[in-house]
């Protein structure tokens, strides 16, 4: 019985193009596409940010007295309290950063955890700081702005204390890979964004009506 010829196997050549083994499991910055991703953001939300404010100044021009007459001037305990509460948790996130760039799991995780229960309070004081309007959204075009203004700038917050909400979760059940470093890392350049942007709101909100 003669057996069947065997077909030949042909081999393909693997040409190497480069050798990525020495390069980082986990970037930082500009070098990491997510970081681009956070700038985008950042930058799209600042946009209607500066829309909601315009459209609150254009509607000055409407009114003799703003807030009009009858209107009580905003309550400054409350918001000056969130926003105080604001600049204090700059610094339990510039550490979260910190540690996040060593790729130092206890460190990120106590940091992390320190402002997500910082930033709570302030979701809580944002709350009352609606009621520190002393307005209604319903009453008239000046309430409806300041209620947009407000709004909008809480809902950055209300998102961002979700997003840690997630990486404690990650962080604390022990499933962190290298680039959930680099996703805090984001996330406080993003928390950064989102204090800043509510100081120029807050005199806005809170100090302008005072100076017409």
């Amino acid at each position: 019985m003669t057996a069947p010829h065997a077909t030949p196997v042909r081999t393909r050549q693997v040409r190497v193009v480069s050798d990525v083994s020495l390069l980082p499991d986990v970037t930082f910055g500009p070098r990491s596409t997510p970081w681009w991703g956070t700038i985008s953001f950042m930058v799209t939300e600042g946009m209607t940010l500066v829309i909601c404010a315009f459209a609150y100044l254009y509607l000055r021009k409407n009114f003799y007295h703003y807030p009009p007459l009858g209107t009580p001037l905003p309550s400054l305990g409350v918001p000056t309290a969130g926003l105080a509460l604001m600049l204090v948790s700059l610094v339990p996130m510039w550490f979260a950063g910190r540690y996040a760039r060593r790729l130092d799991l206890n460190g990120t995780r106590i940091a992390l955890l320190v402002a997500l229960v910082v930033k709570f309070g302030i979701v809580v004081l944002r709350w009352y700081a609606f009621e520190a309007l002393n307005t209604r959204w319903n009453t008239d075009a000046y309430g409806s702005a300041a209620w947009i203004v407000m709004g909008f700038h809480t809902t950055l917050l209300i998102l961002d204390l979700a997003e840690d909400a997630g990486f404690a979760i990650i962080l604390w059940s022990g499933r962190a890979r290298a680039a959930t470093f680099s996703d805090v890392v984001d996330d406080v350049v993003y928390w950064y964004f989102t204090v800043i942007s509510w100081i120029p709101l807050f005199v806005l909100l809170f100090l302008y009506p005072r100076w017409n």
